[in-house]
């Protein structure tokens, strides 16, 4: 899907082609669309792919008339699961100062993508000025998604003490979503240590320069709160895992005193069999008063072998 827009009063407007720059956006491109890119906008075939593969390693190349930006950026999870999140690419293609072509695949609305920074007005008056937005906007998604883990792997720390398997395999999905994160970041990272050598090349002005080098902190700001939440969270998982552990430990205890408290009594009980029971006890005691008897004496004995069995386990 094309979308046409233009830079009207520095904010993007849709649908309006009297402003500058000039924007086309293509959202899942289809065959018609992706002909139109590579034949008429000469954008190279394998980097187009590229951009529709979410494993794509953000990059810049410099082409003949354009610079093609392979950008990652965290796809917030389906409905309402709002703690997790995918990485998604973003392909960005400079073709002079008027003119950029932002590829997405998926309907992410322009509008949010190149929405003003901070709920401040900030003037945009060539295409780099609109990489940049994107680009902090990126950044600081990773910051929203990151402080929700956050919160998440909180509430996660709190239940610890009796894991559920629920709990188990959401803080697994958290720690694989950190790692593609970590991965991501650090991608759009050196994709930024790439911009810098040549920005004057490409058309980046001084303040555009140091508005880059601004976000190149930010970005290493993130990586390393989402490297710091990976390894809380390898670690809660470790302590997870030995609780559960002694957890098992102790039920199999206790299922292992129950056998045998239950098997010694058993024991002499059929040595004798209850036939010669009755024999002996018939002269002196009714059944139903020897047997009441005989019953109860076997549950203390089974129960005083298993008190003494738990004690011997835990000591």
């Amino acid at each position: 899907m094309l979308y046409h827009n233009s830079v009207i009063n520095g904010n993007i407007a849709l649908m309006d082609q009297s402003g500058f720059p000039k924007i086309d956006t293509f959202i899942q491109p289809d065959e018609k669309e992706r002909r139109y890119l590579i034949e008429k906008l000469n954008v190279d075939e394998h980097t187009l792919n590229s951009v529709q593969n979410p494993n794509e390693t953000p990059r810049v190349e410099l082409e003949k008339d354009h610079v093609s930006i392979i950008l990652k950026y965290p796809h917030p999870g389906p409905g309402k699961d709002k703690f997790h999140f995918s990485i998604n690419s973003i392909g960005i293609f400079i073709f002079s100062p008027g003119y950029v072509v932002f590829v997405f695949n998926e309907a992410l609305p322009i509008a949010r993508i190149h929405g003003s920074r901070d709920g401040t007005t900030e003037v945009l008056e060539t295409s780099i000025d609109l990489f940049l937005r994107v680009l902090s906007q990126t950044i600081r998604r990773f910051d929203i998604h990151l402080k929700l883990i956050g919160t998440r792997k909180d509430e996660l720390k709190k239940m610890i003490s009796q894991p559920q398997k629920r709990d188990l395999t959401e803080m697994f999905n958290l720690r694989e979503e950190l790692i593609y994160a970590v991965d991501a970041l650090r991608g759009n990272g050196h994709l930024i240590e790439r911009i810098v050598p040549i920005a004057q090349k490409i058309g980046f002005s001084q303040e555009n320069l140091e508005r880059l080098k601004d976000y190149a902190i930010e970005n290493q700001q993130f990586l390393e709160q989402a490297q710091l939440y990976s390894q809380v969270l390898a670690d809660l998982m470790d302590t997870c895992r030995s609780v559960i552990g002694n957890n098992l430990n102790f039920i199999m205890k206790n299922m292992n005193a129950l056998v045998l408290a239950i098997s010694i009594p058993t024991f002499f009980t059929g040595l004798g069999g209850m036939s010669e029971f009755t024999l002996f006890t018939a002269p002196y005691l009714k059944w139903y008063v020897s047997y009441p008897l005989f019953f109860g004496f076997m549950t203390l004995f089974a129960f005083l072998i298993y008190r003494l069995l738990l004690r011997f386990y835990r000591s």
